[in-house]
């Protein structure tokens, strides 16, 4: 029983799928490290839109992969870069997004944590974009969810330098009601955020990054970090406040930055959690029983799925995510808001394929298979 994949190469070889999945079950919350996912969307099909169109989003669909998540005791980080925040999901989709969401959480008892930007507004003056970042985290307020400040492109461009930084995020940390997660996304992941923090140089925005956290220590529950530096996250942990964690944000390096050192760990929040799901679930599990040697056993073996994913240019892990999210059977079609399931190539999902079912990720091999083999059809591979 074979499957004939397409190769970088411009051929086909010969791939056998597995047959049987990794026994993953549901579990309780974890006891040594605080685990969000940062769940996709699940858009609608039927739908008569287009990709300059707001999103038309399935909301059962998109609310029942929340809930298969917290089923397996992951946080959800919701509304954000992988959900397509800015990339086909806009704010008024985002907003509705949150409040949906927080609500399924409350229902449910999960955790939740909601990205608060300032993409209602494309650029305008700093008293603008403080504005903008107020109604996004009156909102997120509003809907009983944690809040997670995230990086703003309209700061980006309108920044002189870090004291606009410094002023803009101080202000909005000093009216926070709670603790906020601030989230310092690289541009690899959004080529608009190049020079966050006032500079280039990732020493300067670092030391500025951290002036941000140490004058307000008691509004920051903690900071996520997406520069795909393992080194760079582990000094950054180590400069930290007391009190204020560290959520790694790297989809390359995430098993050794959660496992940690002798001075310290990461907890996490990942776009690569929304496809690991259960199996990050288990290997944190086992993590929770002090067996590290064991929690990288399990998660190690998925690094090589997630570089795949999150390959240049990053910013189109999405189509990934989701496109394992269709495999998996979590919703029926392969079909993105913003038409963005057309932003990787079938030799990239052919290999995504073959990672995934390797690692025993799809509950239902033989309907991955299938599917599998629809998606080569309309590329005119014939098996």
């Amino acid at each position: 029983m074979t499957i004939r994949l397409p190769d970088s190469e411009g051929g086909l070889r010969a791939y056998e799928p597995r047959t049987e999945p990794l026994a993953l079950t549901p579990g309780t919350p974890f006891t040594s490290r605080t685990v969000f996912s940062a769940a996709h969307v699940v858009a609608d099909p039927f739908a008569d839109t287009n990709p300059d169109a707001p999103a038309a989003v399935d909301w059962d669909a998109t609310l029942a992969f929340r809930r298969h998540l917290w089923s397996h005791g992951l946080g959800v980080a919701e509304a954000m870069d992988t959900a397509q925040r800015g990339m086909g999901l806009d704010w008024a989709g985002a907003a509705e997004l949150i409040r949906r969401s927080a609500a399924e959480a409350r229902a449910v008892g999960g955790r939740i944590a909601c990205g608060v930007g300032t993409d209602q507004i494309a650029g305008g003056s700093l008293a603008e974009v403080r504005a903008a970042y107020e109604e996004q985290l009156a909102l997120v307020e509003e809907s009983g969810a944690q809040a997670i400040v995230m990086a703003s492109r309209a700061l980006a461009a309108t920044a002189a330098g870090p004291e606009d930084y410094l002023d803009v995020y101080g202000h909005l940390l000093r009216q926070a009601a709670e603790p906020v997660v601030l989230h310092w996304l690289g541009p690899m992941f959004d080529p608009a955020l190049e020079g966050y923090w006032g500079s280039s140089d990732l020493d300067a925005a670092t030391d500025t990054f951290l002036e941000v956290i140490a004058a307000h220590p008691d509004k920051v529950d903690g900071i996520k970090v997406s520069l795909l530096d393992a080194r760079r996250e582990v000094d950054l942990r180590r400069r930290l406040p007391e009190g204020v964690r560290c959520y790694t944000g790297d989809d390359f390096n995430y098993p050794e930055l959660i496992a940690g050192d002798e001075q310290g760990f990461s907890h996490a929040l990942l776009g690569i959690f929304d496809p690991l799901g259960p199996l990050a679930a288990q290997a944190v599990r086992v993590l929770d029983t002090g067996d590290t040697a064991g929690f990288r056993g399990l998660l190690d073996p998925t690094v090589e799925l997630s570089r795949h994913l999150f390959q240049a240019p990053t910013r189109f892990y999405k189509t990934g995510v989701v496109f394992l999210a269709w495999l998996a059977g979590h919703q029926s079609h392969f079909t993105m808001v913003g038409g963005l399931q057309s932003a990787r190539s079938l030799p990239h999902f052919a290999r995504a394929y073959e990672l995934a079912d390797g690692l025993g990720l799809f509950p239902d091999p033989k309907l991955a298979e299938e599917r599998m083999k629809t998606l080569l059809a309309l590329y005119g591979v014939d098996q």
